[in-house]
Order: structure tokens, then C-alpha cells, then sequence
């Protein structure tokens, strides 16, 4: 099947710049995009089963969503109040709170609630162009619990035309029945994983290396657990302190380390000579009123790549639109346009260890998202309104086989 789109502002992210295309056309051959030009460029001859004219819409990649935990039960708006009464975030979770009151709101949520909970807000995240995601488990907590919530996930993704890409995130939080006992949880995360693994559920590995979760040592019992499988791993880092796990996730050539208000000078060395992505989650950072900045211009200096993710939760960034993530990253985190685009496009993809997707190149998945705009800086600079006109997925326009 070969379909052409045409008459497109394209907006390529293929090399340097936006890799702007005034009158652009892209030649889609099943799943992939075989050729992307100029419209007066086309090859001579060219037969194709299908024709679309964009009438010079904006075209980019699909938008990339590399942290989420979308599947879980419940929400926490007593905490969002607790907090602004002057309560922490780690005071709370010490409490009983955070993420333990999610586990017992996951727990003893059906499987057909906990998939027609995430669906709802995966659709929020495709109506604005998100075309892969990552979910995260970890509001389980269990063996039998954190597998379901993963099975969830896979079936979101085989049941919406999206992209999941799942992560096992069962070091989480040390769970009630474990109190005071982290060390002998960790053991049985680690005795949990293969067999998730060996039924397919799981992506990659991740860990929350932090005051509130595990410790270095714990994290890299886990991670060891993870290379044994083959599987690659993630963390959540520096996001309350400084733990060095950035430097650990390195030594396993992690995806990606996450959050990073913390990160220091040798964190971000490492980062660069393992080429671990940097996801920056600036709605975790405005939800629970942060006022330390990732090292942005470190980041730069040492050409780490920055992703940026929505990291939806209902504790510490309840929100559901990648576009206002996109905002938030230049406004607080002093991101350019195209860096956050690049972050929500190319960097998300390779966070999740994808490169066939995040740019508009013969070879990559034909995932587009089609946008009401005369250029791509107006994706950061909008907020409240979603310009989102068309979707196509793996060559696949969305509306058309949307459930």
C-alpha cells in the first residue's frame, strides 16, 4: 500500500534546525515513510493506491510520551491540598500517604476498570498527537499485581492504535507488608522479573533512587536483576536529592534518568559518555512547586540529549496534555521550541531505545501528526487549545480505525 501526503509545511527534525519543507510531501510504502521532499521534487511516475492533500498544514512526527504511569486507580487531590497547606511531598509519603495511597486504590480495582481508566487517558494524550507511550507498573506492588497492571498495559496497546512501550517499576516504593524491611523487598522484586519477563510484559527495567525510595545499593540489585534478562533500564533520579544515580543508571548504559533537579556536574558526565537521555518531567516540577532547576545548560554543554514527558500520575503530575509539557519546558526550564519539540519527538523515542520514530526520514515509522499552524514553535507557545487536526499511526490514519 503506498499513500501519498502532500501540500505540507513538513517539519522534519532530520538533521539540524526544525528541517523545515515549505511545500512538502511524504511517500508512505505500509508502515514506513519511503520518501520525504519537496513536493516539486516527487519522483517522476510515481504510482500510489492513495492521495491526501494537507492543504499546507503543519506536519511533524508523531509526538513521543517516554513517562508515564497511566495505569492505576484512584487520585490524590487531598494530598495536592495537604501540600499547598504546607506539607511535603516526602512528609506525606512518610506518612502513609503518596504513593502507598495509590497502591491501595490500585489493588483492589478490577482489571476491566484499571484498562478502561488508562484508556480514557491515554485518548487524552492521542487527541493531541501522541502516537507512542511508555507506562510504567509500580502501583502494584505485588507479584501478581505489578503483572496485571503490565497486562493492562499491553492490552492498551493492543486495543488503541498507539504504541506502549512497558517498564517494570515494581522498586518503587517499599509496599505495607514490607515495612521496614526494603532489603528483603528488593530481593523479591528481583525474583518477580523473570517470569514477568518471560511472558512478555516487560520493556525495561526502572527503579526511584531517592530519600523516599531505594538506595544506590538496592537500585543496582535491581538493575543487575535486569541485565541478567538482557533488558535495559531506566531510573528515576536526582528528583529530591542528590544520590548519584545518575552515574549508576550510566554504568549500565541506561535509557534514561528521569526528573534530575539534582543532577550533579559528574552526573552529567556520565550521562554523556554512556549516552543516557535526559527526561525532564517539568510537570512533576510546577505540580509540587519545585524551585530546583535541572541543570539544563550543563546538559547542553555536554550534548546529552533532553526529553521531555508528561510523567502523568495523580500524586505529583496529574496532567494529560504533552503540548502543555511542551510549554512548561521553555517557561520554567528555559528550553528552546525546537528543543522541546526535539524532547516530545526524537529524544522521547530514543529514551524508550526506539529509533524508528521522532523525525520525518525514509525508514522511519510513519507516525505524523498533523497540527492547525503556520510554524512548530507555536507547539510550545500555545497552551489550552489543542491544534491537532489529523493522526496517522504506522501509516494509518488514527480516526479511521480509532475504537
Amino acid at each position: 500500500m503506498k499513500t501519498l501526503w502532500r501540500n505540507a509545511h513538513l517539519t522534519t527534525l532530520a538533521g539540524p534546525g526544525w528541517g523545515a519543507v515549505a511545500r512538502g510531501a511524504l511517500l508512505v510504502e505500509d508502515a514506513r515513510l519511503a520518501w520525504v521532499g519537496a513536493e516539486a521534487d516527487l519522483p517522476s511516475g510515481l504510482e500510489v493506491d492513495a492521495e491526501h492533500d494537507l492543504a499546507g498544514a503543519l506536519v511533524t512526527p508523531g509526538l513521543v510520551d517516554c513517562h508515564t504511569h497511566l495505569v492505576y486507580a484512584g487520585q490524590r487531590a487531598r494530598e495536592f491540598e495537604q501540600r499547598l497547606e504546607g506539607a511535603s511531598y516526602e512528609e506525606i509519603a512518610r506518612a502513609g500517604g503518596g504513593i502507598r495511597s495509590t497502591v491501595a486504590a490500585t489493588r483492589v480495582a478490577d482489571d476491566p476498570t484499571l484498562l478502561a481508566l488508562a484508556k480514557q487517558r491515554a485518548r487524552a494524550l492521542m487527541a493531541e498527537g501522541v502516537t507512542t507511550i511508555e507506562i510504567k507498573s509500580g502501583y502494584g506492588l505485588t507479584q501478581a499485581d505489578e503483572a496485571r497492571c503490565l497486562r493492562v498495559a499491553r492490552r492498551l496497546g493492543a486495543e488503541l492504535p498507539l504504541t506502549v512501550k512497558t517498564t517494570y517499576l515494581a522498586a518503587h516504593a517499599v509496599p505495607p507488608e514490607f515495612a521496614g524491611r526494603a532489603d528483603a523487598y528488593i530481593a523479591a522484586v528481583c525474583d518477580w522479573l523473570p517470569g514477568m519477563h518471560a511472558e512478555g510484559l516487560v520493556d525495561a527495567v526502572d527503579a526511584f533512587c531517592d530519600t523516599i525510595g531505594f538506595t544506590p545499593a538496592q537500585t543496582r540489585q535491581v538493575f543487575d536483576a535486569a541485565r541478567a534478562l538482557g533488558l535495559p533500564v531506566k531510573l528515576h533520579a536526582e528528583q529530591l536529592s542528590d544520590q548519584g544515580g545518575a552515574a549508576l543508571a550510566a554504568d549500565y548504559a541506561g535509557l534514561s534518568c528521569d526528573h534530575l533537579e539534582w543532577l550533579s556536574e559528574a552526573g552529567v558526565r556520565a550521562m554523556a559518555a554512556s549516552g543516557t537521555v535526559a527526561v525532564l518531567l517539568p510537570g512533576a516540577f510546577y505540580f509540587l512547586r519545585e524551585t530546583r532547576l535541572p541543570p539544563v545548560q550543563a546538559l547542553r554543554n555536554a550534548r546529552v540529549p533532553m526529553a521531555i514527558a508528561t510523567d502523568h500520575n495523580p500524586g505529583s503530575s496529574p496532567g494529560l496534555s504533552l503540548l502543555l509539557m511542551l510549554n512548561m519546558a521553555c517557561t520554567l526550564f528555559r528550553l528552546t521550541p525546537e528543543e522541546a519539540l526535539r524532547g516530545a519527538t526524537l529524544h522521547g523515542a530514543r529514551a524508550l531505545g526506539l529509533g524508528d520514530r521522532g523525525r520525518l526520514a525514509p525508514g522511519q515509522r510513519a507516525d505524523l501528526a498533523v497540527w492547525a499552524l503556520d510554524h512548530p514553535n507555536e507547539l510550545a507557545y500555545w497552551f489550552g487549545q489543542n491544534p491537532c487536526l489529523r493522526v496517522i499511526c504506522g501509516g494509518v490514519e488514527r480516526s479511521a480505525t480509532w475504537p
